[in-house]
């Protein structure tokens, strides 16, 4: 899945550490997820929505 999450953080002054903390997991799970190693659950991809206010498909995409 892809995702535009580094660009995000990137935009919102964030580090992985700092958005790892607001979504309640770890540094490598965002590592994973920016790296499209992993696909968040959809808690977490909620979760990733609310904290930069976006719609979860403005921040994933099946491409």
């Amino acid at each position: 899945m892809k995702n535009n999450l580094k660009e995000l953080r990137a935009r919102f002054k964030m580090t992985q550490d700092d958005l790892a903390g607001k979504v309640e997991v770890s540094r490598q799970t965002i590592i994973a997820i920016e790296n499209e190693r992993y696909d968040p659950s959809l808690p977490l991809a909620f979760k990733l929505a609310k904290v930069f206010r976006l719609k979860i498909e403005e921040i994933f995409s099946l491409e």
